[in-house]
């Protein structure tokens, strides 16, 4: 059988746009001669809704759509993934479901039975689960037709799985294996799904196909990335990453290809890339601004929006302080002339001095201290969302993972911003995806790279002043937040107590300004915002 695997990037209840693109790629699959479109998870609402599933006027919007999209095609078998209502006397009102029909009729419907609720899943919040799974038989192949999380947890891949129910094998007879999903990237995620995608196919002697949503939805980004293995688990199709694709195969010709291992940097460049273009357009913005330090952050970040936007839609701004270096302007100008973008300079010194003098009857006396850090990088805040309001253009924010866990950030000042692009982007990998950027010509200017970081808020400044180095900063803060180590277990690597307990202090006392942040794209297992939960008054001591 052909089968096209189409995977889409919509937007969250543009309904008669959704309909359209998907229209549009079916009809394409039918010119091939498909038999069967297999789309992602939700597609026609897109993933994930939150609490617009709350909302009738959504709900019946959505039904609406769905049965728009039913009725008007013919002559080609689709398999959907849409909501749909339950009707039984207790539980949640609505399904996750995979809807399968063919020339206005619904042939089959899958519920998906395990819903997760870790990270950035809340899925038991609105759906019910499904209660068992079935095949069913279209034009002489048994398809087990699964949704996502429940592929998920099979025993022999999960040292401890997350729920009594394996609907795979619960499948039984089938002759092909259909996933229909909303997967997010993190980094490593491609590599992990692959593993355990084959570990299935050999388990039960079945080729995969799998279908994922791409595109940016506020923090969470979806990377494609569709594919198709042989019942020896040997991949044999991909769809692109990061882009919306059409992916046509033949079941009865599945040849295994050459794997390739995706570069993990490329990977995650791509997609805080697709992030910032898709919050930016979906948005119904097209510009941005930025403060070019003349550092690598604002380098980096300037470098994405570029291109994710193009550069007539990106504007960098300097605002040098009275201890901004001559070197720190000739680096912001080289990047700004180097990517193409508009420049300008907007000093601070005079509106810094006039901050002190209204202060200096309540200051007097009194050391000068990172109050007045604070003030500069205020002042700055205020400035670029000046500018912001009056080219309406969104603030990109650009500070990195490392700074924001241990709070060297200003609130009102550089966390400014609508979107952080940077905010789940360790220091050391910044420094990594610069360096990428900068593989075939010098985009990103050497000097920002190789010179010591510094916010230069006070004469002689550097970062390493009041943190430890970076590769020292940055493995602590990956066991203490994505591997959720102890104190104990984090010193037994080799580092040192007092260094392990100071970090994690800062990490729990600045919990008051990651939650006041400008949203961030995550690309790691466990980022800044949404999908993780912790109060900002608490007293926990190990």
């Amino acid at each position: 059988m052909k089968i096209a695997l189409i995977q889409i990037n919509p937007v969250i209840g543009n309904f008669s746009e959704n309909i359209r693109r998907i229209a549009a790629f079916i009809n394409k699959a039918k010119i091939q001669g498909c038999a069967l479109a297999v789309l992602p998870e939700l597609a026609v609402s897109g993933y994930p809704p939150r609490d617009y599933l709350e909302h009738e006027a959504f709900l019946a919007a959505h039904d609406l759509a769905l049965q728009t999209l039913i009725l008007q095609t013919s002559g080609i078998a689709v398999l959907c993934g849409s909501i749909s209502r339950h009707t039984g006397e207790t539980g949640k009102l609505l399904y996750n479901s995979a809807l399968l029909f063919e020339d206005g009729n619904l042939l089959f419907t899958a519920h998906k039975r395990l819903l997760p609720t870790y990270d950035v899943f809340d899925e038991s919040r609105y759906f019910e689960p499904g209660d068992s799974s079935s095949t069913f038989s279209y034009k002489g192949l048994r398809l087990g037709i699964t949704i996502c999380e429940d592929i998920f947890n099979d025993e022999e891949c999960f040292a401890h799985p997350l729920y009594a129910a394996n609907p795979v094998a619960d499948l039984t007879g089938m002759d092909i294996l259909i996933n229909i999903a909303a997967s997010p990237y993190t980094m490593g995620k491609q590599q992990a799904r692959m593993d355990i995608f084959s570990g299935l196919c050999r388990k039960y002697r079945i080729p995969l196909v799998y279908v994922n949503q791409v595109g940016g939805q506020d923090s969470v980004l979806f990377d494609g990335a569709s594919l198709v293995l042989d019942k020896k688990g040997s991949l044999c199709h991909q769809a692109r990453s990061f882009d919306e694709d059409l992916l046509v195969i033949d079941t009865d010709k599945l040849v295994p290809l050459q794997e390739k291992k995706g570069d993990e940097t490329h990977l995650v460049l791509q997609a805080l890339s697709m992030g910032c273009r898709d919050y930016i357009k979906k948005c119904g913005f097209t510009k941005v601004l930025l403060g070019l330090s003349g550092g690598i952050d604002s380098a980096l970040t300037c470098a994405i929006a570029c291109h994710a936007l193009g550069r007539e839609n990106v504007m960098g701004v300097a605002l040098p302080s009275p201890y901004t270096s001559q070197e720190s302007i000739e680096d912001a100008r080289e990047l700004a002339e180097n990517l193409g973008i508009r420049f300008e300079i907007v000093p601070i010194s005079d509106t810094f001095a006039s901050f002190r003098e209204s202060l200096s009857p309540l200051f007097s006396g009194l050391k000068e201290d990172v109050t007045e850090q604070n003030i500069q990088a205020r002042i700055r805040g205020t400035l670029l969302m000046a500018m912001a309001n009056k080219f309406y253009a969104l603030l990109l924010s650009t500070g990195n993972k490392s700074e924001m866990a241990v709070g060297y950030c200003t609130l009102y000042g550089d966390m400014c911003g609508a979107l952080s692009l940077l905010s789940d982007v360790p220091k050391q990998l910044v420094y990594e995806l610069a360096r990428f950027i900068n593989r075939d010509k010098e985009i990103i200017p050497a000097r920002s790279i190789s010179k010591a970081p510094s916010a230069e808020l006070a004469p002689g400044q550097k970062d390493q002043d009041d943190l430890p180095p970076y590769e020292m900063l940055d493995p602590i803060l990956q066991a203490y937040l994505e591997e959720h180590l102890s104190i104990r277990e984090i010193t037994a690597r080799g580092f040192g107590r007092k260094i392990v307990e100071d970090i994690i202090r800062r990490i729990k006392i600045n919990e008051y300004k990651r939650q006041q942040a400008a949203m961030g794209l995550k690309v790691t297992s466990k980022a800044f915002g949404f999908g993780r939960r912790y109060p900002i008054a608490q007293q926990f001591k190990e």
